[in-house]
């Protein structure tokens, strides 16, 4: 088992993901889809998700919990860099329930999946948001990877507009 990592947040602390978390995940990725209005694209089903993050393991998932209860979920995957002769990690959802806001649980998903990076001797962390999610796109530019410690890793992300 993974350990535990606890943030400088009171009672919130950031672990890797369980089969056993699979449902809650879910849950929250169709809260995703709807927050993005997108929920009509959402195709993935809980046995899917259960399988491709549990079984074949095609990307890491880290959930984070506030006062023993999930409070968000962050599903992340490697990439690799044929210039740099190096791996990378890119953040594909960065998600905090919507009563949660506010309190710092995004900035420490980011802090958590950059040291992530830093350990495993990865040079680059990529994520991209879409333009109007503006709370999301305003941790991205204040918590790059110098806010975070993390200033010699190579930060990049992009604005999209709709995603079809």
């Amino acid at each position: 088992m993974r350990p535990t990592k606890k943030t400088q947040i009171s009672e919130f602390k950031i672990r890797f993901a369980e089969e056993k978390d699979a449902e809650a995940i879910f849950d929250m990725i169709k809260e995703l889809a709807e927050y993005e209005t997108m929920k009509d694209k959402l195709k993935a089903t809980k046995e899917l998700l259960r399988e491709a993050l549990f079984h074949r393991k095609v990307a890491e998932t880290v959930v984070g919990e506030y006062q023993g209860h999930v409070a968000g979920y962050s599903i992340f995957f490697h990439n690799f860099s044929s210039f740099r002769g190096k791996a990378g990690i890119y953040i594909e959802d960065l998600y905090v329930k919507p009563q949660l806001r506010g309190k710092g649980f995004g900035k420490a998903f980011f802090s958590f999946i950059a040291q992530l990076a830093v350990e495993r001797k990865y040079d680059r962390l990529e994520w991209a948001c879409l333009d109007w999610n503006a709370p999301y796109c305003l941790l991205q530019e204040n918590g790059s990877c110098a806010t975070t410690g993390m200033d010699h890793l190579s930060g990049s992300w992009q604005r999209f507009g709709e995603v079809d």
